[in-house]
């Protein structure tokens, strides 16, 4: 099992694919990446004056932490993950704030899986949605500019051996719910996708693999 949660995902779909899916509109020109690692850019689906558009955003809230030895500040470090039982406390101010949440379109999401050093990587995507979307939270960052992360629930037993930790993943029906409603509805869609509607695909590939050109890491 994986010490950490989702640290990688795949969005396949093209600009113009996810703005046909979603209903929205790009607010500008960019490439779409295929492959998301935490502290690069991915693309989001948010509210704007009563409109839905795609925008590009870092993946991953700035964390500040201290260097132990020198005192100094460390370059921030994107927390890309926010865990459900967090979210009436720590991330509150975003979550009652219906602007504030967003939709993460994927295609698949990966896992580490195996002994250290030599882990390879495992997908996880959705029978029922070729593109799904992931609950997340965005907000204006000082350090990156918009940034967004997504909310984590218990997984299903059925993954429990793969990783504790799932992306709350959201039926198409719940997207306008989780872009609107009052948080209490909102915490109701916080909950695992079925497990008969996931797929695991285990792969020989490292998950240390060469990261793709596309996209730049954030400074």
């Amino acid at each position: 099992m994986l010490a950490g949660v989702c640290n990688l995902y795949t969005n396949k779909s093209t600009v113009a694919e996810m703005a046909d899916l979603f209903r929205a509109e790009p607010s500008r020109g960019f490439n779409a990446p295929q492959e998301t690692y935490p502290g690069y850019p991915g693309l989001v689906i948010r509210e704007q004056d009563g409109e839905r558009i795609i925008e590009q955003m870092a993946w991953g809230f700035p964390r500040h932490t201290v260097n132990k030895r020198t005192g100094q500040p460390n370059k921030p470090q994107p927390v890309n993950n926010l865990r459900d039982d967090r979210l009436w406390t720590f991330w509150r101010k975003q979550f009652l704030d219906p602007a504030a949440r967003c939709l993460i379109p994927f295609t698949a999401f990966a896992e580490a899986e195996g002994v250290k050093g030599q882990m390879t990587r495992t997908w996880i995507s959705v029978a029922d949605q070729p593109v799904a979307a992931w609950a997340g939270l965005w907000k204006q960052t000082d350090e990156w500019g918009n940034a967004y992360s997504g909310v984590m629930c218990d997984a299903t037993p059925e993954l429990f051996e793969i990783h504790d930790w799932m992306p709350v993943i959201l039926h198409p029906r719940d997207h306008d719910a989780w872009l609107h409603a009052p948080a209490e509805e909102a915490m109701q869609l916080v909950t695992q996708y079925p497990a008969a509607q996931l797929v695991v695909n285990r792969t020989d590939q490292p998950w240390f693999a060469r990261r793709p050109n596309e996209g730049a890491a954030l400074p």
